[in-house]
């Protein structure tokens, strides 16, 4: 019987190891005799199925090993069904394991045909699993769908995005102008079950004489020009999101009201007395510290704090690696299309200033500059020139597209950066750095070595 993911069999009884693999041997296996070696085949073989022995190295005749294991084995995946060996006399320890996550466990001596039936329901279960979690995936809608990215952090806020679109907890999202922030709001509410309408608002162009009757409504006749009944921008975002961009520039006439409409998501429209039931989910945005408004008296504490439920924090575009090349070959492709200048492409020369831009404006100064090239462009390469910006630097006997990106010393520097930081946070213990790594600790030792890294 062949898997995708193998069974792990972690067996310190080197004898007994070789015994059950053989009964097994119509699974594709594995084995480990320690915890530092399960770990690491977990890892690298991504089992579904691990079957082990609550006694293992240094201290067999204990459990506190086996328990240490099961809990990292879990950590690191979840999914994993995890089959406990244990001694007649053990049932305690065996309802232990099951209460921390194992799928079962059976008593030494086992049959070997039970043995195998649990494995085989276990894997059942783990395909089901997955292909439950598939079909998920595919009925909801991904918060990535609008955004470029492969940086780790943003990478990590989608999916933070993505697992707080089901609740109604308002987000406030935090970022420099131009990091993305409303493609983000448009991933919330496209990820989540609301049938509403996405509705943005940007508070710092609207004046604030205006701003009022834009966001609550007015009724026909509330002032000189109100010809007629007018929903405001709450009101039509009913049963949808509302996204209150520039949320620190909301006058603070208008900060009590809109703190009100949160605590009892009703509305009155100006010239009103009707009290209106509004169901809106609301996205705040803003690229200013809120905290120092609200010590100048500029922003309402009790307001930060009802819009501050969830807060994510969006990196500018220079501190995503690699996002800036990867947006700009997007963009241009996009360009392209839409003024039919399909063969166009960046020059090498036009890459590595992409990569040295900082890019202040972010995104969106990103946005203009690849618009204003596909536009200008003369011929079907783009260069640093047509984007608007410096030629890159170039060593001498060193081509452009070389750059910085000599692969030794980028996975040099790279290996040293990631164990650096693993013996920072193991404080200096070779066996918890190791484990945090993913590798052996020979593995390691040898690494140190080739780095000089004492």
């Amino acid at each position: 019987m062949s898997n995708a993911n193998p069974l792990l069999i972690v067996e310190d009884d080197l004898a007994l190891q070789k015994q059950i693999k053989w009964s097994l041997d119509r699974f594709e296996s594995v084995t480990a005799h320690d915890r530092e070696s399960a770990l690491l085949a977990l890892r690298r073989h991504q089992p579904a199925v691990v079957t082990m022995d609550l006694g293992l190295p240094p201290d067999p005749d204990s459990v506190s090993e086996g328990f240490k294991l099961l809990e990292q084995m879990l950590d690191v995946d979840p999914n994993v069904k995890v089959i406990v060996l244990t001694g007649q006399n053990d049932q305690a320890h065996a309802l232990r394991a099951v209460a921390m996550g194992a799928y079962d466990f059976l008593a030494k001596p086992f049959d070997p045909e039970v043995l195998g039936l649990t494995i085989e329901r276990a894997f059942r279960l783990a395909e089901l699993q997955a292909e439950n979690r598939r079909l998920q995936a595919l009925h909801h809608p991904d918060a990535m769908a609008g955004l470029v990215t492969r940086d780790p952090e943003m990478l990590r806020i989608a999916r933070t995005i993505e697992r707080v679109a089901g609740a109604d907890a308002t987000v406030l999202l935090l970022g420099e102008s131009g990091t993305g922030k409303e493609v983000l709001a448009q991933g919330l509410h496209a990820a989540s079950k609301r049938g509403g309408r996405f509705v943005a608002i940007n508070c710092a162009a609207i004046p604030e004489n205006l701003l009022e009757s834009e966001l609550f409504g007015y009724e026909k006749g509330a002032f000189t020009g109100a010809a007629k009944t007018t929903p405001g921008k709450i009101e039509t975002a009913h049963n949808g999101t509302l996204m209150l961009d520039e949320i620190g520039d909301l006058p603070h006439s208008l900060q009590a009201k809109l703190l009100r409409f949160l605590q009892e998501r009703t509305i009155e429209r100006l010239g009103g007395r009707q009290e209106i039931p509004v169901d809106v989910r609301v996205v705040c945005a803003t690229h200013q510290d809120l905290k120092s408004l609200i010590r100048e008296g500029r922003f309402r504490e009790d307001l930060y704090y009802r819009l501050a439920e969830i807060v994510i924090e969006i990196p500018p575009l220079r501190a995503r690696v690699g996002d800036a090349v990867l947006l700009a070959h997007a963009l241009l492709r996009r360009f392209a299309q839409e003024q039919r200048r399909g063969a166009l492409a960046f020059g090498e020369d036009a890459i590595r200033a992409i990569e040295l831009h900082p890019w202040p404006g972010n995104v969106r100064e990103l946005l203009n500059a690849v618009k204003r090239a596909s536009i200008m462009a003369e011929g079907e390469r783009i260069t640093a020139e047509d984007l608007g910006l410096p030629p890159p630097p170039t060593a001498s006997g060193e081509t452009a597209e070389q750059g910085d990106l000599d692969l030794r010393t980028v996975r040099e520097a790279a290996e040293r950066h990631a164990v650096v930081a693993a013996l920072a946070r193991a404080n200096g213990n070779i066996v918890r750095a190791s484990e945090i790594l993913g590798i052996s600790r020979p593995t390691l030792y040898d690494l140190m070595k080739r780095l000089a890294i004492k």
